[in-house]
C-alpha cells in the first residue's frame, strides 16, 4: 500500500495501455466524487443563509451577504496553499486529509443553526471553515493533470471539474429537501411574512442541511486513503515558485477568473440576489427553488464542452465564452433586471442568469484545456498554474457577494456591479484572443 508510484509515463502508449489507463481513470472517479462533496460543503452556507432569520436569527441583509461571502474568501486563500501541496505530499495524503477536515464546518454549522443565540462572529468563523471545501480544488486539478496524457487532459479535467461543480447545485437543491428530514436535534419553527402581511410558519430541521454531509465525508475519506496513489513528481515549495516568472501565468489568471470566478461568484450570490431584489414583490419566489439551476447548467456545460475543447482547442471557446458573457451582462443592464419594478421581470432575469451560467461552464472547460498546452514545455508548471489560477478565481464568491451586497445596500440595485463585471469581461476576452486565439498568437491553444 505504498503512497508513491514507482514510475508514471502517461505519454508512453505501452505504459498507458498496460498500467496507466486503469489507475488514472480509477483515480479520476474517486477524486471526482470527493470534489463533488467539496463543492457542496463549500456552498452550503449560501443556501442556509436564506433561512436563518426565519428560524429566529436577526441578521441584517449585509450580514447575510457577508456569511455567503466568507467561504469564498477562505477558499481562495486556501487554494493558494493547495497549489503547492501535490508535488510535496502527493495525491493520496492531500486528498484524504482535505476530505476529513471538512467535517469541521458541516458539524459546526449544524450545531450553530440550532441555537438562535449563536453570535454573528461564530457564524463568520464557521463560514470561513466552509472554505475548506473550496480550497482543495487546487489540489484536485493539478493531481488529475499529472495522471493523464496531453490528448486526454481536457476531457479528464472537464469531467472532474464539471461533475465536481455539480456539488454547488447539490447544496442548493438538497437544502430544502433536508429541511424536512430529522437528523440530530429538535425541529425549529420557520416563519415568513407574505406580501399581504400574512405570517406563514412551518417546522423545519435547518441543521440537517449541514449534518447530512458528515457520513458521506467519512466514507469518502476512507475510500480516498484506500484507493488513491501519488504520481512521483516532486518539487519543493521554492522550486514551484518559478511559475510566477512567466507572464502567461498572470494572463491565465485573468481568463480563469472570467470563467470560474464568474461561475462561483454568481453561484454564491444568486440565492441572495433573488431574495433581496425580488423578495418584496407579490408572489415573491423561494430563492432555493431557482438558485440551483444556475450551477447545474454551468456544471453540465463544463462536462460537455471538455470533449469539445479537446477537438477544437480551448482558445476559441474561451473567446466565445467572453462574448457570450458580455452579451448577457448587456441584457441584464439594458432590461433593468437587477433593479426590478415587479415580478414580470423575474422570468427574463432567470433566463439571462441561466445563459451566464451556461457560458461560464463552457469557459471553464476551455481554459483547463488551454493551460496544459500553454505550459506544455513543463507539465509540473502546468499543474501549478492550474492550481494558482483556480486559487484566485475562488475569490469569486467573496468578491461577488460583497460587491453585490454593497450595491444593493447602498443603491437599491446591482446595476453598478454588472457595469464593473462587463468591463472586466471585455478586458479578459481581449487578452485571451490576443495571446492565445488569433492567427499568429504567442502561445496558440
Amino acid at each position: 500500500m505504498a503512497t508513491w508510484l514507482n514510475e508514471w509515463q502517461p505519454e508512453d502508449q505501452e505504459f498507458w495501455q498496460n498500467k496507466g489507463k486503469k489507475l488514472a481513470w480509477r483515480t479520476l472517479s474517486v477524486t471526482t466524487l470527493a470534489l463533488t462533496l467539496s463543492f457542496a460543503s463549500w456552498f452550503m452556507m449560501s443556501a442556509i443563509v436564506t433561512r436563518l432569520n426565519g428560524v429566529g436569527f436577526s441578521f441584517t441583509e449585509k450580514q447575510l451577504f457577508w456569511l455567503a461571502a466568507m467561504p469564498g474568501l477562505a477558499a481562495g486563500t486556501l487554494r493558494i496553499l493547495h497549489t503547492f501541496l501535490i508535488p510535496i505530499y502527493g495525491t493520496r495524503h492531500t486528498i484524504t486529509i482535505s476530505t476529513f477536515i471538512k467535517l469541521i464546518p458541516v458539524i459546526g454549522i449544524g450545531l450553530a443553526v440550532m441555537n438562535p443565540n449563536t453570535p454573528f462572529w461564530v457564524f463568520i468563523v464557521l463560514a470561513l471553515t466552509a472554505g475548506f471545501g473550496g480550497g482543495d480544488f487546487s489540489s484536485f486539478m493539478p493531481s488529475t493533470n499529472l495522471f493523464f496524457p496531453a490528448r486526454l487532459k481536457g476531457t479528464a479535467l472537464g469531467i472532474q471539474a464539471g461533475i465536481g461543480n455539480f456539488g454547488v447545485s447539490i447544496a442548493q437543491f438538497m437544502t430544502p429537501v433536508m429541511l424536512g428530514i430529522a437528523t440530530y436535534g429538535a425541529n425549529q419553527t420557520f416563519t415568513k411574512k407574505t406580501y399581504s402581511g400574512e405570517i406563514i410558519s412551518n417546522e423545519i430541521y435547518l441543521q440537517s442541511a449541514a449534518f447530512w454531509y458528515a457520513p458521506l465525508l467519512l466514507i469518502m475519506g476512507v475510500l480516498c486513503w484506500r484507493l488513491l496513489r501519488s504520481v512521483p513528481v516532486k518539487a519543493s515549495f521554492k522550486e514551484q515558485l518559478d511559475i510566477f516568472k512567466d507572464r502567461h501565468t498572470w494572463y491565465c489568471t485573468i481568463t480563469y477568473f472570467m470563467t470560474f470566478g464568474t461561475f462561483a461568484g454568481l453561484s454564491a450570490a444568486f440565492p441572495m440576489m433573488i431574495h433581496t431584489l425580488y423578495g418584496s414583490f407579490e408572489g415573491a419566489p423561494d430563492p432555493l427553488k431557482y438558485a440551483f439551476y444556475g450551477p447545474l447548467i454551468g456544471s453540465a456545460s463544463r462536462v460537455l464542452f471538455g470533449f469539445v475543447a479537446d477537438k477544437t482547442g480551448g482558445a476559441i471557446l474561451t473567446t466565445i465564452t467572453g462574448l457570450g458573457l458580455i452579451a448577457g451582462v448587456i441584457c441584464v443592464i439594458s432590461f433593468g433586471l437587477v433593479q426590478p419594478t415587479g415580478m414580470e421581470q423575474f422570468p427574463l432575469f432567470i433566463g439571462i442568469m441561466m445563459m451566464l451560467f451556461f457560458f461560464t461552464g463552457v469557459g471553464n472547460a476551455a481554459t483547463f484545456r488551454q493551460y496544459p498546452i500553454i505550459f506544455k514545455h513543463n507539465p509540473r508548471q502546468a499543474a501549478g498554474v492550474i492550481g494558482w489560477t483556480a486559487a484566485i478565481a475562488a475569490y469569486g464568491p467573496f468578491i461577488f457577494s460583497i460587491a453585490i451586497g454593497f450595491f444593493i445596500g447602498n443603491m437599491g440595485n446591482a446595476t453598478g456591479f454588472f457595469w464593473i463585471l462587463g468591463t472586466f469581461l471585455v478586458l479578459a476576452t481581449i487578452i485571451n484572443w490576443y495571446y492565445y486565439g488569433r492567427k499568429g498568437a504567442e502561445r496558440p491553444s
